[in-house]
């Protein structure tokens, strides 16, 4: 099922061959690699040695690439990975540029919404490093709790490791909940408007 989405600012179409370079310059960045690696730059190919995330390359499943609906510019990519269990995980990754624009809670609240409401998922989670502010609070506007912080025992670990990496997740049910009460607040600020 291809599903293309489209949010105030963004337009997100599942990933193709053809994103390739976009995809391996976001990961030159070393700003944006900074809480993923420590921001080395990648290797072409986007195979890391001990890498637990996602280097893709253009074509896989569970990646949307994001661009901006005003200049039609590649902002980033954003995932939804399957465990097989029920629960995805959100992933996403923007450009330097494309940070504090609200890009990544528009992203994510999507891909939020058609994880429950398209395909299926009962639970969806993200994790991040503690110290990630930014990317915490992209989790909290999409309407992710904090679940529990880890300490993990990594081979090379990166400046701020010390504080934990997160976890953040919801459930189908808590998101019904959420939009149900967004529906019907949306309903009420309708029928104050047409009753002035």
């Amino acid at each position: 099922m291809t599903i293309m989405l489209e949010t105030a600012q963004l337009k997100l179409r599942p990933s193709a061959a053809s994103d390739r370079d976009d995809l391996f310059a976001l990961e030159q960045d070393a700003g944006v690699m900074r809480f993923l690696n420590g921001g080395k730059p990648t290797p072409l190919d986007g195979v890391v040695a001990d890498a637990d995330f996602l280097m893709p390359r253009g074509g896989e499943v569970g990646i949307w690439v994001a661009s901006a609906k005003a200049t039609g510019a590649f902002v980033g990519w954003f995932s939804l990975y399957d465990h097989g269990d029920g629960t995805a995980e959100l992933g996403y990754r923007l450009r330097r540029a494309a940070w504090g624009q609200g890009y990544g809670s528009e992203g994510a609240r999507a891909l939020v919404d058609v994880g429950f409401s398209q395909l299926g998922f009962v639970r969806i989670v993200a994790n991040t490093m503690a110290v990630n502010r930014g990317s915490r609070r992209v989790m909290e506007k999409a309407g992710l709790v904090h679940v529990r912080t880890a300490h993990l025992g990594w081979p090379e670990p990166l400046p701020g490791s010390e504080e934990g990496d997160v976890e953040y997740a919801i459930t189908r049910e808590a998101w019904s909940e959420v939009s149900s009460r967004k529906a019907g607040k949306l309903a009420h600020q309708k029928a104050d408007q047409s009753a002035d």
